[in-house]
């Protein structure tokens, strides 16, 4: 492990290492005898911070916090500071696998989703007020931009935030019935079951518009 990090620094020691270690910034698993485990993902992280360190003169405190924001998600960026993805809109009707657990692994700050839905901060206290967003604990998940920004889009049509309220009403008793069908847990089958309203929901608007 320390041969692939000298390779690209050539004065990192096993005690720079140590150093990193007992400030928090990588944590390698250790074997039974207490020998460390330096993983892919661990020399990856020993990468960039050598190379915010080197390159842009980052102090660990700085850095220690831009790991933590991309722990929750958040993606490195050339200038250093980690950003949130763009949230990717699902192709065409969504699938099962759209409503996977890998959609909501992403966590951001109120402000961290402002800045990727490209929003207000008056728009998303409206959202919230009228719980179209909401937070997941302290953070916010993927889905969230997705409707900050479908959001934005209707107030271009002059759609406020208020009107939208019965998309989350229709949403949660879709989800009530999906539970009653498949039960609390979240599987396979809740994921079949969502995929179906969704494509349901459409039909039913598109049938309607048509008349």
């Amino acid at each position: 492990m320390l041969q692939v990090l000298q390779a690209e620094f050539a004065d990192v020691t096993i005690s720079k290492l140590r150093f990193l270690e007992a400030e928090g910034l990588v944590t390698p698993a250790r074997t039974a005898s207490g020998y460390r485990k330096f993983s892919a993902a661990d020399i990856e992280r020993l990468r960039y911070v050598l190379t915010a360190q080197r390159d842009q003169y980052l102090p660990l405190k700085v850095i220690k916090e831009h790991l933590g924001a991309m722990d929750r998600g958040l993606r490195p960026t050339p200038g250093g500071r980690p950003a949130a993805p763009a949230a990717a809109e699902p192709a065409g009707l969504p699938v099962a696998e759209d409503f996977g657990a890998d959609r909501t692994e992403l966590k951001l700050t109120r402000e961290e989703l402002r800045v990727a839905a490209g929003i207000t901060a008056e728009l998303l206290e409206q959202l919230e007020s009228h719980q179209l967003v909401v937070a997941r604990g302290n953070h916010y998940d993927g889905d969230a931009i997705l409707v900050a920004k479908a959001a934005a889009e209707f107030g271009r049509y002059g759609v406020e935030p208020r009107h939208l309220r019965p998309f989350r009403t229709a949403a949660d008793r879709e989800v009530g019935l999906i539970e009653q069908v498949a039960g609390p847990r979240r599987d396979d089958k809740t994921q079949e079951l969502a995929a179906l309203a969704v494509r349901l929901h459409a039909a039913l608007v598109r049938s309607r518009l048509s008349r």
